[in-house]
């Protein structure tokens, strides 16, 4: 027999083969389906068109985009057996956002059940994400506000119904596209924790529901999607760039985690920061209110001076979220949204060429022992 090399956390392993997402050979881009999302952001994509892409292996046209996105729209009402679930869970300091939404998922699964060999699993892909943002909204507003929203709303994209649904009006055009772009960003990351855990649900044939209760539970950790809310407590901390840079020294000088920088994958840069970083500042701007950002800015420089540590994706996200008068709580929530359509097109990916995912490990244990009976111990 061979012996098998132990790589701890599987990092460098590679476990299946997708052709959905790739950070590219360089390591400091990210590609969906062959799409730069740099060019995406710039070119103004909609996240329904990355949906899609993601889905669908293609673009949409014009036509199919307006198809696409009214079912989404027509997928947004929340059964009322739903409804009277979530007004139960109290909004208090311990139940998290994250908690609501894979209980939600999970009763969801129980009133739209995927049929027998998973005829209908694109009805619930369409359904999930067209569904989630009323689902946040409803219950962060009951819950905190002791308002009942209406998550049928006018508002024509995934980006500004979310919005409505959380501030119960209509979205500025600065926000929608901000949220849009947060979304695109999130949207799918290849083989990262969650999306493992995703796949490895599946590959047991299990229901998509399922699949995506385990990646939900599987984010909400502050080392996977919770970042952006750890960030921003550390944040709330700082007075202005000067304090910001003196506390953080202290705690590059205890060893203290700093939640927000460095990547798994990224070894140079997180393209993701470098696009968000630029809408944080472009919102500080336009509420005359800088202090968030150059504090932000300020620990990026003493990171890169002290550590050689380059922002990830969550960093700037949570000034820019914060900017928007998003409760921190939620920033994880948003991830969701976004990552729904990555987690799905991995569900379909691993039904098409499915294959039990079963790692292997290294025992560290005792040798073969002898029982001892109950009576002579």
């Amino acid at each position: 027999m061979t012996e098998s090399t132990l790589t701890e956390g599987l990092r460098g392993v590679k476990a299946a083969k997708t052709d959905i997402c790739t950070v590219g050979s360089e390591g400091s881009n990210l590609y969906y389906r062959g799409y730069n999302i740099e060019e995406m952001v710039s070119k103004g994509a909609l996240f329904e068109e990355v949906v899609y892409l993601l889905w669908y292996n293609t673009l949409p046209n014009k036509q199919e985009l307006e198809t696409f996105k009214q079912d989404l729209i027509s997928k947004r009402a929340i059964p009322q057996a739903l409804k009277d679930l979530l007004d139960k869970i109290p909004g208090t300091a311990a139940v998290h956002p994250m908690d609501v939404i894979r209980i939600a998922v999970d009763y969801l699964g129980i009133l739209e059940p995927e049929a027998s060999g998973f005829s209908n699993q694109d009805e619930i892909a369409r359904r999930i994400i067209a569904i989630s943002p009323g689902i946040i909204g409803y219950w962060y507003n009951i819950s905190h506000h002791k308002k009942k929203i209406n998550e049928i709303n006018p508002t024509d994209s995934l980006a500004g119904h979310f919005l409505h649904c959380l501030f119960g009006t209509m979205p500025s055009a600065q926000h929608t596209k901000i949220i849009n772009v947060s979304l695109i960003l999130y949207a799918e990351h290849e083989f990262n924790a969650s999306t493992f855990v995703a796949r490895s649900c599946t590959s047991t044939l299990s229901d998509i529901y399922s699949a995506l209760v385990g990646a939900i539970g599987t984010l909400r950790g502050p080392l996977h999607g919770g970042a952006n809310e750890m960030a921003m407590a550390m944040l709330e901390k700082y007075k202005d760039p000067d304090d910001a840079e003196a506390k953080l020294m202290a705690a590059l000088k205890n060893k203290e985690k700093v939640m927000g920088f460095g990547h798994a994958v990224y070894k140079i840069r997180d393209p993701r920061s470098d696009i968000i970083k630029q809408f944080s500042k472009e919102l500080a701007e336009t509420n005359k209110s800088m202090n968030l950002y150059l504090m932000s800015e300020r620990c990026e420089m003493v990171m890169k001076r002290e550590k050689n540590m380059f922002p990830n994706a969550d960093f700037f996200h949570a000034s820019a979220y914060n900017y928007m008068g998003i409760a921190t709580k939620l920033f994880t929530p948003i991830f969701v949204l976004s990552r729904y359509s990555g987690w799905i097109a991995h569900i379909r990916e691993q039904r098409k060429d499915n294959k039990l995912i079963r790692p292997g490990c290294e025992y560290t244990g005792p040798a073969p022992r002898t029982w001892v009976p109950l009576a002579e111990r």
